[in-house]
């Protein structure tokens, strides 16, 4: 029968400049590669929400505001007519950064791997475009039993 020495699970290290030389263990991280359940998790920060439910839900309400906040960036336009034109493209730029910024994050949230979070990402585009993109939220001519949800920014 193989038996592994305890040198194989060591990996030396060619860029070592703490002066100790010698084998440095490298404890290599357990990541989640498909969909679980649970509250024991990571988001965004290392530790974070950790092992508490509190902290889960405050993570997934998170989450969730992040995806509505992208869906308001996505139909937004604060932009008022006659607005200098160079001054329209450099504030329409810095708001395509932070709306791209913030859609990162959310993907790298549910780059987690957890259900729960999977969920609420998907739950805040879905509301997110409810309120800011339907024709639930405009005014239209076509349903005038709707009620109208204006939301210009």
């Amino acid at each position: 029968m193989y038996k592994a020495s305890s040198k194989e699970f060591h990996q030396p290290t060619a860029w070592n400049t703490t002066g100790g030389g010698g084998i440095h263990v490298h404890h290599r991280a357990i990541a989640h590669m498909t969909f679980y359940w649970g509250h024991k998790t990571e988001i965004l920060f290392k530790g974070w929400p950790g092992s508490s439910s509190g902290m889960y839900a405050l993570a997934l309400i998170f989450v969730f505001t992040l995806a509505v906040i992208v869906e308001w960036f996505n139909y937004c336009s604060i932009i008022k007519p006659g607005t200098n034109k160079v001054a329209a493209g450099f504030f329409r730029a810095g708001m395509y950064a932070v709306r791209s910024g913030l859609s990162y994050l959310v993907m790298l949230a549910v780059m987690s791997f957890n259900g729960g979070v999977f969920l609420v990402a998907v739950a805040g585009h879905a509301v997110g475009f409810v309120l800011f993109g339907s024709r639930i939220s405009k005014n239209s001519e076509k349903k005038p039993d709707l009620p109208a949800i204006n939301f210009k920014c």
